[in-house]
């Protein structure tokens, strides 16, 4: 069909929205984990496991937030995403609708998603293209 087709042109930045809204999100649970922001009904309790995890979203939705070391910074979060899902998650229930792992999921596809397509439009990453 032809209005899909003439879609196509936005790809880039329609990527680079999704880059940008997901790593608004992720540094929203990385705040909370680390500076109780928005605060939370249930505070974290800082261990070590907790604290790396909010470092990770945190500095890591900053990264992806601008755009910058999209891919490997994308494989690392994906990766924390699914060991979060295993760790914390799965244990409680198989459903992830009944585990609460359901965002968990959802990051660790749209992160494995960026290390494969990339930055798109609006991405630090794209610096050296603009100057060629």
């Amino acid at each position: 069909m032809k209005l899909f087709e003439s879609l196509a042109q936005y790809r880039p930045q329609v990527l680079g929205v999704l880059r940008i809204m997901t790593a608004l999100q992720f540094i929203e649970h990385g705040s909370q984990k680390l500076f109780n922001f928005p605060v939370s009904a249930e505070p974290h309790a800082l261990t070590g496991l907790t604290t790396a995890a909010g470092i990770l979203e945190f500095a890591g939705g900053i990264l992806l937030a601008l755009g910058l070391f999209t891919r490997p910074v994308a494989f690392l979060l994906a990766g924390e995403m699914a060991i979060a899902y295993f760790m914390a998650h799965f244990p409680r229930d198989f459903f992830p609708a009944n585990n609460g792992g359901d965002a968990a999921i959802l990051f660790c596809f749209v992160f494995l998603y960026l290390f494969f397509a990339g930055s798109g439009a609006f991405a630090l990453d794209n610096r050296e293209n603009a100057r060629a």
